[in-house]
């Protein structure tokens, strides 16, 4: 089984020939990692709750965290779920992995479609599941919403969308979300919606959910299709690995039963921390206004419009390998090729930039990224 470098792997051979200039402190606005403390009441609970390391946790998790989580669905996307639709899992990541190989292990002649550039662990399970490929290339000419024709769904048997999307911050509507819905009631294919930056919003308007688009569009038992979110990005807590995937209870009834086997049941001290995570807001609006100033000084200083989500610039340069390079040599400062995250030359002349920082250290990176944008530009 052969897998390709991960992005970060092929950014440390691209730069690794380079000295970067010392005037400067190092600055990597490369990973989507949250640079700031977990909240002091999370990690209170963590704390407070290491006796219950004496026990072994239920892969199905415990029931006050399915409760948590299912309120955090109800108050957010206004869609009731029962107990059968959803499981605690440990991280998101792990799921988006092991996912499609449970559901495709069975099938003749596997086929995945994602969105192309992609989280690189979607191409991981693909390779896993030796399954064929189809990318759904999101670009500007189509408005970062992905394309595909009937005749190629009739072979999918899993269709993975992002949106809010990493890396390009593209959004969805629920109008396009529930004629996916259709197509995978149609097709017979199991349609995932990647949610893992969901809380992350600026404006009036919320990045809606796949599970309210099953509702709008009649499915109420959420046939064909599943969400994936998590604690990670909302909570500034990546560590706690808590995230969920939920919707059709037939799909996920046979998956529990694969994961008994798989044995990544989340420590019940972290079963305990991430319900108390999950049932508080207050933490979250805190973060969304920082992020949401990273954008707003993004704009003044770089002439960017501020994205509906997520906490990344996918900013269009002349040759992001170049501009990669050449950054980190003048400005200390990295960012990651857009080319890394796509494939058939999808993500060329982009780079992604993460503003995970706090205002003050985004406001003196990016001033250091406009500079040598206007550098480049006298050349």
């Amino acid at each position: 089984m052969k897998f390709e470098k991960y992005p970060f792997e092929r950014l440390a051979l691209l730069l690794e020939d380079i000295v970067p200039n010392a005037d400067f402190s190092p600055s990597s606005l490369t990973i989507g990692e949250p640079q700031f403390d977990t909240p002091q009441f999370i990690q209170d609970e963590l704390k407070n709750t290491t006796t219950l390391l004496n026990k072994y946790p239920k892969s199905a998790g415990e029931d006050y965290l399915k409760l948590a989580m299912r309120k955090f669905i109800q108050t957010r996307f206004h869609v009731a779920i029962n107990d059968d639709e959803i499981i605690p899992v440990f991280g998101t990541r792990e799921v988006l992995f092991n996912f499609p190989q449970f559901l495709l292990h069975d099938k003749k002649h596997p086929t995945i479609a994602y969105t192309n550039p992609f989280y690189q662990i979607y191409e991981g399970a693909a390779k896993a599941s030796r399954a064929r490929v189809i990318h759904l290339d999101i670009t500007k000419e189509n408005n970062f919403l992905p394309q595909i024709s009937d005749d190629e769904l009739k072979f999918c048997h899993l269709v993975i969308l992002n949106y809010p999307n990493n890396p390009t911050s593209a959004t969805i509507t629920k109008i396009e979300l529930v004629k996916w819905v259709k197509k995978a009631i149609e097709f017979d294919f199991v349609l995932i919606n990647d949610e893992c930056y969901s809380e992350l919003y600026f404006g009036e308007t919320k990045p809606v959910s796949l599970l309210e688009a099953c509702i709008e569009a009649g499915n109420e038992n959420f046939k064909n299709c599943l969400v994936l979110n998590s604690i990670s990005k909302r909570s500034s807590a990546p560590g706690l690995r808590s995230g969920f995937i939920a919707g059709d209870k037939e799909i996920l009834k046979e998956y529990m039963l694969y994961r008994t086997y798989v044995g990544c049941a989340l420590p019940l001290p972290l079963q305990k921390t991430a319900a108390v995570a999950w049932s508080d807001e207050a933490h979250v609006e805190k973060f969304r206004a920082i992020y949401k100033q990273n954008f707003v000084l993004a704009k003044e200083i770089l002439g960017i419009e501020i994205p509906e989500a997520t906490f990344y610039i996918w900013l269009q340069v002349n040759d992001e390998l170049n501009f990669t390079r050449e950054l980190y040599r003048m400005k200390n400062v990295k960012v990651l090729p857009g080319s890394y995250l796509g494939r058939d030359g999808i993500g060329v002349g982009y780079v992604r930039i993460a503003l995970v920082e706090n205002n003050e250290k985004t406001a003196e990176v990016l001033h250091r990224l406009n500079d040598f944008i206007k550098f480049t530009e006298k050349k």
